[in-house]
């Protein structure tokens, strides 16, 4: 198989599994290739790798066993519970993800509202416009990209070094709370004009209206999250 483009890489990967599964006749319940294995086939990060897996067993089409490996799911009525498992699987790193950044990110925008210049802005939009590009597609997995672009970005709006290279290294190697929150129904929508909200302030640099605008997004996504983590244990 060739070697993955970069552009759009973690659709390429996930597609790119998805058809490995098929072409290479791997049934429900057997057991898949290896992350190392993966990393090798695709010749493409291996954090890049794990999110698409993260990303297929939150679908429900793959389940990953601790020290035992990646095993084929049956998909017949699965994505529910698999979403369900997941949840409660990563509860607690969902958690640390939000309360990490609920100290960190207000204040980011506020600092975003007083030295963003004309650049950042308008990269800011143009994720928030593919964000809501990529939902009316209903391509979530790119609507994640978009998503954590958009907090990347604004991190960047900062001028602050060290808390851009903070979130980046966050969204890169910490993509619970995103995955977890997007997935969640009516989540998306509704982000979209949490966006548009800090955004807005940020623009008019509105340092206490951007870090109210950001606060109040991330505890209406955990608060989301924590709703869909009780309803799913009830049932």
């Amino acid at each position: 198989m060739p070697p993955i483009k970069k552009v759009r890489l973690s659709e390429s990967v996930i597609a790119a599994i998805k058809e490995m599964i098929v072409v290479d006749g791997f049934k429900p319940a057997d057991k898949f290739y290896s992350e190392n294995e993966l990393t090798k086939k695709l010749q493409v990060s291996r954090s890049s790798i794990r999110e698409a897996l993260r990303i297929l067993e939150v679908t429900g089409q793959v389940t990953v066993k601790q020290g035992k490996g990646i095993f084929i799911s049956d998909l017949d009525g699965q994505q529910f519970k698999a979403f369900s498992t997941w949840l409660k699987n990563n509860e607690q790193s969902i958690k640390d993800n939000f309360e990490v950044r609920l100290i960190i990110e207000p204040k980011a925008a506020g600092r975003a509202a007083e030295n963003a210049d004309s650049a950042d802005i308008k990269k800011m939009e143009e994720a928030c416009n593919q964000f809501s590009h990529f939902f009316k597609e209903k391509n979530t997995e790119e609507v994640i990209q978009c998503d954590r672009r958009f907090h990347r970005i604004l991190a960047g709006a900062t001028k602050n070094v060290t808390l851009h290279v903070l979130m980046k290294s966050m969204t890169t190697t910490l993509p619970n709370g995103w995955i977890s929150s997007l997935y969640t129904p009516g989540r998306i929508e509704k982000t979209v004009h949490e966006h548009n909200d800090i955004l807005e302030a940020i623009k008019k640099h509105d340092k206490t209206g951007a870090e109210h605008a950001m606060t109040r997004h991330l505890v209406n996504a955990l608060h989301d999250i924590n709703a869909e983590i009780k309803k799913r244990g009830s049932n």
